[in-house]
């Protein structure tokens, strides 16, 4: 990056080397320099949090033995905390980190189910917090590239979304022919099925960043395929929109042979565009008369090409971890405009409010399936 930015402070809670996401996390704060990890309690468990500092190389962050120790000493002396522990535990660590006077940064989903979201979001205004969510594959420059292309009119009204996540890790052996073995927490479905929690918060979040829309009324169908016979691991979804537009949902891990198969597809009344995660550097666009181009980061592209999007050139393909760089970087300027203002952009695609506006989306596909209907928003 070209300008000099203020290097803020961050504490991160979970995350430790048993973790899915944890190192994503580290590696994605400290890519543009915007953040360094300064504190830590990566895990209760005393061997993992030691081994997660050793292995990290992190020694000379102020380590805690557990999440309440690390709030009550870090208070005035981190710019935000991170909230990396399983899902089932967000809520009551966010609320405590809010009331303390903390910017929260926290894994997705937010909570668990709908009510714990709406608790979040009161926490949120009592104290008026900062709240960021990471739902990352909006990080990447190609899909916000879609996003900039809905928002200019060029596709025209949109008419549908078609989006997809199939994955196959409850359903595919490894190389010993062994069965999966899923942290305990991903197999324990409540108000919302843990695989809505865990892929459906993706999709849901996307449609909103690309349309501006949530849904008014849907119905779902949803299923176990895979090992463990009472998790639900299939979903599928229609959904109808305020404007008229509609959207296909169906996300899951009982897809074998795909590792994750991310896709989405844009359709309007001017044309359409689609995006594969499994090629992130390509956007495929096509016009009402018959066009098809695809286009990269070194075309003609209104955002793509950006500077903070470039940190190699195109043909050099930028992925995951970027993606989540992306959004550590955005969360940066946005608390930066906080810590002035105490002002949170009305508009923040991350914040508390559409988060807990996409467990109530997820929580009525699950009665939807129940009820064997469709049913309102």
């Amino acid at each position: 990056m070209t300008t000099k930015k203020r290097t803020l402070k961050l504490g991160i809670i979970g995350g430790g080397i048993d973790s899915a996401v944890g190192y994503t996390h580290l590696i994605a704060s400290q890519m543009d320099h915007r953040w360094q990890v300064v504190a830590g309690c990566f895990s209760r468990r005393e061997e993992i949090n030691t081994q997660t500092v050793e292995s990290w190389n992190l020694e000379h962050i102020r380590l805690h033995s557990d999440w309440e120790t690390l709030l009550e000493k870090e208070q005035n002396q981190i710019d935000a905390v991170a909230i990396l522990t399983p899902t089932p535990q967000h809520k009551m660590m966010v609320i405590k980190a809010l009331s303390l006077g903390y910017a929260v940064i926290c894994e997705k989903a937010l909570a668990s189910n709908y009510q714990e979201g709406l608790e979040i979001c009161e926490a949120v205004k009592q104290h008026n917090g900062f709240l960021a969510v990471t739902h990352n594959y909006t990080g990447y420059p190609m899909l916000r590239e879609l996003r900039c292309l809905v928002q200019q009119g060029n596709l025209g009204k949109l008419t549908q979304i078609q989006i997809e996540m199939p994955q196959e890790g409850f359903a595919r052996l490894d190389a010993k022919g062994n069965k999966p073995a899923p942290q305990s927490w991903r197999l324990q479905d409540g108000d919302i099925p843990s695989v809505s929690l865990d892929l459906g918060a993706h999709l849901q979040h996307m449609i909103h960043y690309i349309s501006n829309e949530n849904p008014s009324s849907l119905i779902a169908d949803q299923h176990s395929y895979g090992w463990f016979a009472d998790i639900i691991d299939d979903v599928s979804c229609i959904a109808r929109y305020p404007s008229g537009m509609k959207s296909d949902m169906w996300f899951g891990k009982s897809a074998i042979g795909y590792r994750n198969g991310l896709k989405i597809r844009v359709f309007g009344t001017e044309g359409s565009a689609e995006w594969y995660q499994m090629e992130p550097e390509v956007l495929f666009v096509h016009d009402v008369q018959g066009n098809k181009k695809w286009v990269d980061r070194a075309a003609d592209v209104q955002l793509a090409s950006e500077l903070r999007y470039n940190r190699f050139k195109s043909g050099h393909p930028a992925g995951f971890v970027e993606a989540f760089a992306n959004l550590y970087y955005d969360i940066a300027e946005k608390l930066e405009d906080y810590q002035e203002t105490k002002i949170v952009d009305p508009h923040w695609t991350y914040g508390a409010l559409q988060a807990t506006i996409g467990l109530n989306v997820l929580e009525t596909m699950n009665h939807s399936v129940k009820e064997q209907k469709w049913l309102c928003i």
